[in-house]
């Protein structure tokens, strides 16, 4: 098994990155989507027949996510051949401990879409534009931190944390979390302005319009891209599903859990690793098309 991240080509400054010609713009959620843990791989096959893995993130000194050596080299034709978007609910300090294979993606999508990242670097006049709405259509993050810290039992809640100023997200132990307490955090929290999101073992409260699908919309109308193809496990990334032209969803995670479908959207059954080399490959067929 490598643990050697691949390098990536350097990226130029924001000011002067020449905008890509391609028509395609391909918006994929990473965590469980195309990169995992080794648990969440899912590798369900003899030892032997187990596919060869390129760790891709390293964190604390230790791997942390990969792909398969077959993901890996999908997504660099993939990156080759379409304005390809990484699209995440992860911080811009969690995203760039991720080296994926490749070229360096000129656009990627932080937060849940409250930064675009140009080369890299967060766009300011993006960041103004989300931070006002989210002002004037949602409960402060100060009323949600509150409600999150008075109703949350310590008997399984582990951590609470802030992401980018942004939004909020529990880590629980999910075995001793009761279902009923999410179910009314999420009815509070929609009378506010916010959705919330079970995604293993952690519960995200995010401002509605902290979308995933408003950032590409904006990353395509930049680049002049006419097609959308996207890909997702949560709850967190329906909005993005439902934007794009095309998209897929794997047969693990939120949405598959809650039977997520829409009539452009492939639910597809492979699960793990598998489904995200099967989704790079649908990419790049749909791209072709």
């Amino acid at each position: 098994m490598s643990t050697t991240s691949p390098a990536t080509s350097s990226a130029t400054s924001p000011a002067t990155s020449p905008a890509t010609s391609s028509a395609t713009l391909v918006a994929s959620d990473l965590d469980r989507t195309l990169i995992y843990s080794t648990a969440a791989l899912d590798l369900r096959m003899p030892d032997a027949e187990a596919p060869r893995l390129l760790c891709v993130e390293v964190y604390g000194h230790k791997p942390l996510s990969y792909m398969t050596e077959t993901a890996a080299a999908l997504l660099t034709e993939l990156a080759g051949a379409t304005v390809f978007v990484p699209t995440t609910t992860r911080t811009r300090e969690q995203y760039h401990r991720i080296h994926l294979p490749g070229p360096a993606p000129q656009y990627a999508i932080c937060a849940n879409g409250g930064h675009i990242l140009v080369d890299g670097v967060s766009d300011r006049d993006w960041q103004q534009q989300v931070e006002a709405r989210i002002a004037d259509e949602c409960a402060p993050l100060t009323e949600i931190r509150a409600h999150l810290a008075t109703t949350a039992d310590p008997a399984w809640l582990l951590k609470e944390r802030v992401a980018e100023n942004l939004f909020a997200y529990l880590v629980v132990e999910r075995s001793l979390l009761p279902e009923e307490w999410v179910k009314e955090l999420a009815v509070w929290a929609a009378e506010r302005g916010w959705t919330v999101s079970l995604q293993g073992r952690k519960i995200y409260a995010v401002p509605v319009p902290l979308t995933k699908s408003a950032a590409m919309d904006e990353v395509a109308r930049r680049t002049g891209a006419t097609r959308t193809l996207a890909a997702g496990d949560s709850l967190l990334d329906a909005d993005l599903l439902l934007a794009a032209d095309l998209g897929w969803r794997p047969g693990h995670g939120e949405l598959a859990d809650h039977d997520w479908r829409a009539p452009h959207v492939v639910a597809l059954e492979e699960r793990g690793g598998a489904a995200g080399e099967e989704i790079l490959r649908r990419f790049l067929a749909a791209s072709a098309a």
